[in-house]
């Protein structure tokens, strides 16, 4: 197989940055480069961490499986959403964010026009065919100065991009391995989500898609 199969075919030049809304940007391939060595590292991350289906304040269980990097983590229960420094499961720290996830979010923050980002957490969904996300902000952060940079692996989806109006219509991008979309400024609280993920096959990651989502997080952790 040739390493281009492994792939849909890459963007035109002109296409590989687009801009989406004020603030907000979509790198085509953003995350294509070292992509082996990126899988590795969030697998790694799995095996210490494992993913596990959260459920929001409401009682309902989350179709995406979730888990986390870095100095702080994102946690979802009964109580409420929040960060947290220890693995609720494990009752360890969450895994050090891995050198090459952290560079490849900053070179595209930088990219996206967001010099000196310093995330704290990474969160890794992983949606297998029919899990989505529905349409939401990421608002549990202190931190909105700072963008949210998020990368698509595997499987293609249909992401959601609205504005920070519930009431105005999304628009939805198809993200394919290796996309970066990029949001911060007046773009920052977005609503956001992703479609019912489509079955398929893809060279690396088979029937799955990996979401990775860096962000700021500032103070109120616990």
């Amino acid at each position: 197989m040739r390493p281009q199969d492994l792939f849909d075919d890459l963007p035109p030049p002109e296409a590989a940055h687009t801009p989406i809304a004020p603030g907000a940007v979509l790198l085509r391939a953003g995350g294509r480069d070292g992509d082996v060595a990126l899988l590795q590292a969030v697998e790694a991350v799995i095996a210490q961490a494992p993913l596990r289906h959260m459920q929001t304040p409401g009682g309902y269980t989350m179709s995406v499986a979730t888990t986390s990097c870095g100095a702080l983590g994102w946690v979802s229960d009964p109580q409420g959403y929040r960060y947290a420094t220890h693995d609720p499961l494990s009752r360890q720290p969450w895994p050090a964010m891995p050198a090459c996830l952290l560079a490849l979010a900053q070179r595209a923050a930088a990219q996206a026009g967001y010099a000196h980002f310093q995330p704290e957490a990474c969160l890794i969904n992983q949606y297998l065919p029919g899990a989505k996300l529905s349409l939401h902000q990421d608002k549990d952060e202190k931190d909105l100065s700072a963008p949210i940079v998020s990368l698509s692996l595997g499987l293609p989806a249909v992401f959601l991009f609205g504005t920070p109006r519930r009431s105005d219509r999304p628009q939805p991008l198809r993200l394919v391995h290796g996309d970066v979309v990029v949001w911060g400024g007046p773009s920052r609280l977005a609503y956001h989500g992703v479609q019912p993920l489509a079955d398929g096959a893809h060279g690396l990651l088979g029937r799955r898609r990996i979401n990775l989502t860096f962000r700021c997080v500032g103070r109120g952790v616990v």
